[in-house]
Formats: C-alpha cells, sequence, structure tokens
C-alpha cells in the first residue's frame, strides 16, 4: 500500500512536465524548419500577401503563413527589384504590378501560396503542408531564383 501512495504522488508530480514534451505535429514542423535552417533558409511568420479582405476582416489564421526566404547579396548598382506573386487556380499572378512571374516559380510545389522578392530576400509563403522532401526543393528552388537575381 505505501509503494502505491509513494508510485501515486510521483506521477501527480510528473504529470505538469508532459505538457512540455512535444506533440508530433510540432516535432514535424520543427524537422521542416530545421531542414530549411541547414538549407540556408530563414523562417518567419508574415502576412500572406495580396489577401483579399471580406468585409475588412480576416482572421490571424488565414492572414499569417510561413515565409520560407534566401537572403540576397547586396544589390549595389544594380535596379532595385520588388514582385509579388500569388498563385490562383495553378497559375502566378502579379500582386500589385504587372510583372511577369520568373519562370522558377513554375518548379515549386502546389503547397506554396505566394511568392516574393525584394532587395533583401527571395522567398515562398506557405502553411507547412508538406515534408523535408517539399522544404528541400523548395531550397533548391529559392538557391536557383537567388543565384538569378
Amino acid at each position: 500500500m505505501t509503494y502505491l501512495i509513494i508510485a501515486l504522488i510521483i506521477a501527480v508530480a510528473l504529470a505538469p512536465l508532459l505538457h512540455f514534451v512535444p506533440s508530433k505535429q510540432q516535432r514535424a514542423q520543427a524537422r521542416l524548419r530545421e531542414t530549411a535552417a541547414l538549407a540556408g533558409l530563414f523562417v518567419e511568420f508574415r502576412d500572406l500577401p495580396g489577401l483579399e479582405t471580406r468585409a475588412g476582416r480576416v482572421s490571424a489564421g488565414e492572414r499569417q503563413v510561413l515565409y520560407y526566404g534566401k537572403r540576397l547579396a547586396p544589390s549595389k548598382g544594380r535596379a532595385k527589384r520588388r514582385g509579388v506573386w500569388r498563385r490562383k487556380g495553378g497559375d502566378w499572378a502579379p500582386v500589385g504590378g504587372r510583372e511577369n512571374p520568373p519562370s522558377i516559380l513554375n518548379e515549386l510545389p502546389p503547397q506554396i501560396l505566394a511568392s516574393s522578392i525584394d532587395e533583401a530576400s527571395c522567398g515562398v509563403y506557405w502553411r507547412e503542408e508538406g515534408g523535408v522532401e517539399m522544404v528541400e526543393q523548395i531550397a533548391h528552388s529559392l538557391e536557383t531564383w537567388a543565384q538569378q537575381n
């Protein structure tokens, strides 16, 4: 009986620690982000560009997506380039401009929602709906795109 009480007390004391154990989904996200970091990408939350607002209200879940970006070398002496493209029905459409999308965007997986380039980085917006292989494909495409600029 004494051992049972001691085991119960230990179980009650250790139960709150289970909240610190990552879930399966959290481990998968960490694996994706680690793969991105090892491939030279940075990851941050950003608002999805070109999001049409419904009556001016869009939830944070719809607005905030992850941006996987590749830093670009400083563009001294070259024209500053900015562009944003959003995937609509399988095709890439410019957001707030007329510039045609780079051909490299056609190599990206269909889970990519949007893409952008500015003087500091080029990258993609997505909801991390894929595996490590997809992150590697994204990293390869962004590396190729960065070398073209």
